[in-house]
């Protein structure tokens, strides 16, 4: 019954039926679901920004499918709207959607052009549960929309993700795979609880840094549950028993974690607003103020002349500042090839991924980052 509990308060912020709601063991694991409920295979293409996360390219490719990736717009660092038509061919089936950073931007225009070509449309809501586009909720304008609920997102079970599904045709494809989801191990759920008290009572500016590396090292090499397994940062097969179904910790979690969302999304746009106002006043890069209505600030974007050194003088300051996005598919920053993306052929996103590093949102109190900017300005575009 708890996990209808959790699907019901998913769907109280997403305004929605609880039954279209789908628990997933990672937000990628739904977006493979979506894509496998529309029929896609072998030979189909599917369009998303060459600016993501290199999970998202591989749920397509773990079904054979052709990623087609598109450059984004510096404003807004979403797919270029402009260059989505021409990208379409007779193998296109779905267009991917993505409100980076909880930016939801063109959607209007990208239905029309998916409605006009008779394609599917994915939203990937993975940085945007909470937010809002023009009046209505983050993931609700398209076919389906996948969310995660992992480390850093708007809210967290450690790991975990949903799939809202809109289209009614798709629900019941979607719904015969839930019997071809693995159900974790007992193991898989001890670790999971485990890492999650960690997180609650040994994480902060302190230790920040040093857990993070020690996380990321264990994950990758699949001595602990993590964000990515190691073979997902490294091939293009699928992982053993990755069509997983969620855990009670998760849900759990999420039900706790749900309580909060609201708050600390207040939190994440006064920041926000606080860090528009300095850059503005030292004339930097900022987020375009006309943007900010359907921004929900999951992170803010700083771009920077030397991120190397920022991080290092962060570290050694104790401000905790994310980077995403390291490579047009972070995380990994090598052989993109392998993933169907070739980094010359997409130079917005290339440049960016150089410069571009995050501020924290959820902070309580952002005197700390601000004076960290102030001391290094000359760092920042």
């Amino acid at each position: 019954m708890k996990d209808q509990n959790y699907k019901s308060l998913i769907a109280t912020f997403l305004k929605c039926n609880a039954n279209q709601v789908f628990l997933y063991w990672k937000g990628r694991v739904a977006l493979f679901a979506i894509l496998k409920a529309m029929g896609i295979k072998e030979g189909d293409e599917v369009i998303l920004p060459a600016f993501t996360c290199v999970v998202v390219p591989n749920a397509i490719l773990y079904l054979k499918a052709k990623p087609v990736y598109l450059d984004i717009s510096a404003d807004n660092y979403n797919m270029n709207i402009d260059l989505l038509e021409e990208s379409i061919t007779n193998k296109t089936k779905v267009i991917l959607c993505q409100n980076t950073f909880g930016l939801s931007s063109n959607i209007e225009e990208i239905l029309q052009i998916a409605k006009r070509y008779k394609l599917y449309t994915i939203e990937d809501c993975t940085h945007g549960f909470g937010g809002e586009y023009n009046g209505k909720p983050n993931g609700s304008y398209c076919d389906a929309a996948f969310y995660s609920t992992q480390w850093n997102k708007p809210f967290s079970t450690g790991i975990g993700g949903f799939l809202l599904v809109n289209n009614d045709k798709l629900i019941n494809p979607v719904r015969l795979l839930e019997n071809k989801k693995v159900t974790p191990t007992l193991g898989e759920k001890i670790t999971l609880s485990s890492l999650l008290l960690l997180n609650k009572y040994l994480i902060n500016r302190f230790t920040y840094w040093t857990l993070l590396k020690l996380y990321r090292f264990l994950s990758k090499r699949n001595w602990i549950i993590g964000s990515n397994r190691g073979e997902e940062l490294s091939e293009v097969n699928m992982p053993y028993n990755f069509f997983k179904g969620i855990t009670s910790v998760q849900i759990n979690a999420g039900i706790k974690e749900l309580s909060l969302v609201h708050s600390v999304n207040i939190l994440r746009r006064k920041n926000s607003k606080d860090y528009t106002k300095f850059l503005i006043s030292k004339n930097k890069t900022y987020v375009d103020e006309n943007l900010v209505q359907n921004h929900l600030f999951l992170k803010y974007p700083l771009m920077v002349r030397d991120r190397e050194l920022i991080f290092h003088l962060a570290e050694k300051e104790k401000i905790n500042l994310g980077d995403w996005f390291l490579s047009p598919l972070h995380p990994v920053t090598e052989n993109l090839e392998q993933w169907g993306l070739k980094r010359e052929l997409f130079p917005v996103a290339d440049q960016i991924s150089k410069k571009i590093l995050n501020l924290p949102t959820d902070v309580s109190n952002n005197n700390r980052v601000i004076n960290f900017l102030k001391k290094h300005i000359e760092l920042i575009e």
